[in-house]
């Protein structure tokens, strides 16, 4: 059996479209090991092909040469091969000061000496779909037809949702956040007027910097239905809100790293898109329904400024999420 050691990315929903790399990786053999920050790791405990997940202990930002070295050599001889999956320097340097005889991953920054196997960077413009990008790391044909999937046991869910007297499939998830900025994220007023009209109870979910749009949000709700809707956000674990999504009826979001983790789940979902675009990261999920204004023909004008990939509207009108009403998601929930 090879013993393998990936290199997580750094972002959740990228953690998620790795899944199927994994799969494949197990399904020829390989005994996978993942190294992956703190706020990914609980994505790959939801993995059942992985058989161990190292928690990497460094802070974000800058390269931190003595600690990876030393982590590093911690690690010699117990790998054969490496997949590095992130494009970055630093992501490589511990499977090379590992001495893992194998290093897989794209040629990426700056990295002709420490991988030996190397992919070639797909030109600007025409990157596949992420899952591909990643699954194209095993070497083998047919990644295009790869779909995440993810496992939580029932009793592992029940345990996080009997506290909180829930049951599965008795209650929504809302994810109002989206790290990546404001021309991601559907407007808290919206999420508040469908939310309100939503028949089960609604937990919002997401980090701690979603607490305020979430609180701004719960408050509009139960002012109208007291005690409708829980602001969660900051206040799980993501090994808890991972479980709490699983045992959902239906999650409404923005394309943001909670949006994946529902689509591997196959939980019925609504993703609502502005900025970005859903032909490169769409929620994989056939019980998911994509909102993009940019794609629908009788939306007038037409957005053409879409998708920007901006953090914030440069027109100052965010037309690609204010126009999609709570109506249009209700229809479609």
């Amino acid at each position: 059996m090879i013993k393998a050691l990936v290199i997580a990315p750094q972002w959740i929903g990228d953690a998620v479209m790795t899944e199927p790399l994994l799969r494949r990786l197990a399904a020829r053999g390989e005994r996978i090991t993942v190294a992956a920050v703190p706020w990914v790791a609980p994505v790959y405990r939801a993995m059942p092909q992985v058989a161990e997940v190292l928690v990497l202990p460094f802070a974000r930002g800058g390269v931190q040469w003595a600690a990876r070295r030393a982590y590093a050599a911690a690690l010699r001889g117990q790998f054969a091969r490496a997949y590095v999956c992130p494009n970055s320097l630093k992501s490589a340097l511990i499977p090379f000061w590992a001495g893992i005889p194998e290093r897989i991953g794209y040629t990426g920054e700056l990295r002709f000496g420490l991988l030996n196997r190397r992919l070639p960077n797909p030109p600007e413009g025409s990157r596949p779909p992420m899952v591909a990008f990643y699954s194209a790391l095993s070497g083998e044909s047919g990644v295009d037809a790869d779909r995440p999937a993810l496992q939580v046991a029932a009793d592992a869910i029940a345990a996080v949702l009997a506290p909180r007297g829930l049951q599965a499939q008795g209650f929504y998830v809302v994810a109002p956040g989206a790290e990546y900025g404001p021309a991601k994220r559907w407007p808290a007023g919206h999420f508040a007027a469908m939310a309100a009209r939503l028949e089960q109870p609604v937990l919002l979910l997401g980090s701690a910097k979603d607490d305020a749009v979430c609180n701004e949000i719960a408050e509009a709700v139960n002012s109208v239905r007291p005690d409708h809707c829980v602001n969660l956000a900051g206040r799980t674990s993501l090994d808890e809100a991972v479980a709490l999504i699983a045992g959902a009826h239906a999650m409404v979001s923005n394309d943001s790293g909670l949006m994946h983790v529902a689509a591997a789940f196959g939980v019925p979902q609504v993703a609502i898109f502005g900025s970005s675009s859903p032909l490169h990261t769409p929620p994989l999920n056939p019980a998911a329904t994509v909102l993009w204004l940019k794609n629908d023909p009788s939306y007038q004008p037409p957005l053409d400024c879409a998708p920007c990939f901006k953090r914030d509207c440069p027109l100052g009108h965010t037309r690609c999420l204010n126009d999609i009403t709570p109506d249009r998601v209700l229809s479609v929930l």
